[in-house]
């Protein structure tokens, strides 16, 4: 491949190669279920086929990615030669940093992780326009 311009590459192949998955199956996992958008179209099939220049935008955990390819790999090499492939252009991590507004509208016992307080039950019933302690 190095003697020959390669104008384009497997979609799984490629996010294999650029490290945001640990395997070509889990790529195509991905792929398969439909989650991945390639330049704003949604991608269901792991041998579309991908070009420099495209974006994708796809889940990686609890975060939204949003990348550029901006090359195409020849080999799934170290991590520094794999954030050469791509342009991060944004992320919701990044988002959830800066607009602090995001974390305090959860409800307060997801943050805390247990059962809601008895301000959270009444700020409920104010809510739902109910009685204090009704049914």
């Amino acid at each position: 491949m190095s003697d020959m311009t390669v104008l384009s590459q497997r979609l799984d192949k490629w996010l294999w190669c650029a490290r945001f998955f640990k395997s070509r199956n889990l790529a195509g996992k991905l792929l398969a279920a439909g989650r991945l958008r390639l330049s704003g179209k949604v991608v269901s099939k792991a041998h579309q086929l991908v070009r420099s220049g495209d974006i994708l935008t796809f889940p990686q955990g609890a975060d939204i990615r949003v990348v550029k390819v901006t090359s195409l790999a020849e080999r799934r090499g170290p991590a520094q030669e794999a954030q050469t492939l791509y342009e991060d252009l944004e992320s919701i991590r990044r988002q959830r940093r800066a607009d602090p507004g995001i974390i305090a509208s959860e409800p307060s016992a997801a943050r805390r992780g247990g059962r809601p307080t008895k301000g959270d039950r009444c700020a409920v019933d104010r809510l739902m326009r109910r009685e204090p302690g009704g049914i």
